[in-house]
């Protein structure tokens, strides 16, 4: 997710880990799957994740999300889409320290509402297994690989949790990779000073046994593999980059990150899958969306966009699947993606558990890029291309 600039039928046991199959039901037809074909391995650590994770962006946030308004109301219905995507086999949550946050004008943090609803949820299944991934803001006055320990503790802290299984960089700190920033001084001596070293203190997580695996978020080509080479030199897998990508955002496939991230072993982890709620069809040019996404996704945009969405509904409708469900699948099938939608209430939630369990055609695959070619890319994450 950005910085704040973010089926399964519902059988009474079907989220406890003792179950090892799952119905999953349409309809015109039920048909079984194992447990483990929607499952994933995070780029190369051992951690697995299912194929699909749940944003937690808009959890708390009144900066761009829920209309500026936080409520009770809110609250219960972010809890509600929690426990629905964890019953519709969707077991890991992304988060960050932002998200929420005073620092971005929010009403409770993400980390602290995700952490509370986890607890909740334990002492009512304690043996349901939950999948935390949350995000270090690299901030210009953090210094030193020890602000990024710092920060996770803090993290921690809020949700309740002794370790998470994916911490990651939320973008590139301005003093690059390594942190280096050279200075000048007295007789125009260069000095480089090792300022930032937040990969180191992503590593240092995993030694001291805080997280089980590692990644960065809006990170270019360039800087993928640096923090790629720097992590391997302690023998620590670069488990994943999360960027913007989408049917109408493709600029991983063309920027190289996508290519690298295949090259490399590296999950792409795909922020805003369904542009924000543009790809479910359920905005139109007279009713484009409510606040800082309606100077986005205007009138235009969402004229040219209309043969792409008709045809999304199509396909849709050969599977039995909604829209919404059509635009993960694309990025799903393509393999070593994982979208991660937000879901601010069950119904949400219930409706991205049925991208799972089913695949496009490669040819449904390339018709819908090609079809999305056709229309203007919307504006992306500036750092991205840093």
């Amino acid at each position: 997710m950005a910085l704040q600039l973010s089926s399964a039928c519902n059988l009474a046991l079907s989220h406890r880990k003792t179950k090892q199959v799952r119905a999953v039901a349409s309809d015109d037809f039920v048909k079984v799957r194992s447990k483990e074909d929607n499952v994933v391995k995070l780029g190369g650590s051992d951690l697995k994740l299912t194929k699909l994770g749940i944003g937690a962006w808009s959890w708390g946030d009144t900066s761009y999300w829920n209309n500026f308004e936080w409520d009770d109301r809110k609250m219960k219905a972010c809890k509600n889409a929690f426990d629905a995507s964890i019953d519709s086999g969707i077991t890991w949550f992304d988060t960050a320290e932002v998200y929420g946050s005073r620092f971005s004008f929010g009403a409770i943090n993400s980390e602290t509402l995700l952490g509370r609803f986890i607890k909740e949820r334990k002492k009512k299944y304690p043996e349901d297994e939950i999948a935390v991934a949350t995000k270090f803001a690299a901030l210009p006055w953090r210094l030193g690989r020890q602000s990024v320990l710092a920060a996770l503790k803090d993290s921690l802290s809020r949700l309740e949790l002794d370790s998470v299984e994916l911490y990651q960089l939320h973008w590139p700190g301005i003093w690059g990779n390594e942190g280096t920033c050279s200075l000048a001084y007295i007789n125009v001596f260069l000095l480089t000073i090792r300022l930032l070293r937040y990969i180191d203190g992503l590593g240092d997580a995993v030694e001291q046994g805080l997280v089980k695996a590692v990644g960065v978020s809006n990170y270019s080509e360039k800087r993928l593999r640096e923090a790629y080479k720097q992590l391997q030199k302690r023998g620590i897998p670069l488990a994943s980059n999360q960027v913007n990508y989408s049917l109408i955002y493709r600029i991983p496939e063309e920027n190289g990150v996508k290519a690298t991230c295949d090259e490399l072993g590296i999950s792409l982890i795909a922020y805003s899958p369904i542009a924000q709620g543009v790809l479910t069809g359920k905005y139109t040019p007279q009713n484009i969306p409510t606040g800082p996404r309606g100077n986005i996704y205007t009138a235009e945009f969402l004229t040219e966009l209309q043969p792409l969405l008709n045809r999304i509904k199509e396909i849709g409708q050969n599977y039995n699947k909604t829209p919404t469900q059509v635009a993960l699948n694309w990025l799903i099938a393509q393999d070593n993606v994982i979208p991660i939608p937000g879901a601010k209430n069950a119904e949400q939630a219930k409706e991205f558990g049925g991208a799972l369990g089913w695949s496009l055609t490669s040819d449904e695959v390339n018709e819908l890029r090609e079809l999305a070619s056709k229309s203007k890319p919307v504006i992306g994450f500036p750092v991205e291309k840093l």
